[in-house]
């Protein structure tokens, strides 16, 4: 693997000098603000902090794509994507449902096989196999509100950020269709919506841990 192949995948793109994305670098700030004001708002529990933390690299790996745009910035933008997932999959299992915390350990695993197998359906629908990974968290989202239907506070906190995340997903994958039409993209929009969403999602699991007196956990 070449870790400094370039990467052209966004529509603002226009060659591979630093700042040939501007708007979408910048609107990182939209995870690194999510995250620094849920960094301070995490009234004691432990796990909030974690989020926030893995929520701002996710904001400086973003950045580092959009500016060298190569093999290693990708994996930066991706991999703190993934490790939020896993981590708040594993708080909700642990804290939420909630199950012991090798159960826990074992329910949030089992995301893995469950991508794997999504992601081919995905790729059978043409729209949706643009961004098919990114689709089986809301699809997950909307399951696990499903399943915690009789616990409306975190029911519908699901259900809300299921919606954020669909919409964003959705803009997500109409930027270089629309390229013709909005030379920067819609790219950023993707940026400003997962800040709001991950940050809302965060705050869904702080309120559940001190509505149920377990800040310390």
């Amino acid at each position: 693997m070449d870790w400094f192949e370039q990467i052209d995948g966004y529509c603002e793109r226009t060659d591979f000098t630093y700042w040939s994305e501007p708007v979408n670098a910048v609107t990182n700030l939209a995870f690194i603000i999510a995250a620094l004001i849920f960094w301070r708002r995490s009234a004691g529990v432990p796990m909030v902090r974690v989020l926030s933390a893995i929520l701002f690299l996710i904001g400086i790996g973003s950045y580092l794509f959009h500016t060298h745009a190569t093999v290693w910035a990708a994996m930066a933008d991706v991999v703190p994507i993934g490790v939020f997932i896993l981590t708040y999959l594993f708080v909700v299992n642990r804290d939420m449902v909630p199950m012991g915390g090798w159960l826990a350990a074992f329910a949030t695993a089992l995301f893995i096989p469950y991508a794997a197998a999504l992601v081919p359906v995905l790729n059978h629908i043409p729209f949706l196999a643009i961004s098919n990974f990114y689709w089986t968290v809301p699809i997950l989202l909307c399951l696990y509100a499903a399943f915690l239907r009789k616990r409306p506070g975190i029911a519908q906190g699901f259900l809300i950020g299921a919606g954020l995340l669909s919409l964003s997903i959705v803009i997500r994958s109409l930027d270089e269709i629309l390229c013709d039409v909005i030379p920067i993209g819609t790219h950023f929009m993707w940026h400003v919506l997962n800040g709001v969403m991950l940050g809302w999602m965060i705050h869904v699991y702080t309120r559940h841990m001190l509505a149920t007196g377990r800040a310390g956990r």
